[in-house]
């Protein structure tokens, strides 16, 4: 199972292995307060791109497109196989800072994992 959380939200057992998924470091939280077991900066949204996003909900969809051909470069691909694998271990929560809960890059990655997951 992949679920996704704010990095503000109080962690839980349930939350299994909690992965940040930001190339950012989310402001005001210290790292013991995250519990994170992982920072997998390289899978956050390239800096040009976090730039143009902006977190605005109108560049979404553009977002979301650029977001996935990020994630299919070869760079990720030995990430996401990790990721893969402590899902199929467990519950994988991706973490992240984002205040809008509908418009984040865990959204994006957490569809890319279980599409992967269901191929094979």
């Amino acid at each position: 199972m992949i679920a996704i959380k704010r990095v503000y939200d109080p962690p839980s057992h349930a939350d299994g292995t909690r992965i940040l998924v930001d190339r950012l470091w989310p402001r005001g939280i210290k790292k013991q307060d995250a519990q994170v077991e992982k920072w997998m900066r390289e899978l956050g949204p390239s800096d040009k791109l976090r730039q143009y996003f902006g977190h605005d909900a109108t560049r979404w969809r553009e977002f979301y497109k650029r977001y996935w051909r990020e994630l299919k470069r070869r760079e990720a691909s030995a990430l996401l196989a990790e990721l893969v694998e402590t899902a199929r271990g467990g519950t994988l929560t991706l973490v992240y800072g984002a205040k809008d809960r509908e418009h984040n890059q865990a959204i994006v990655l957490k569809e890319l994992l279980d599409q992967r997951m269901r191929k094979s």
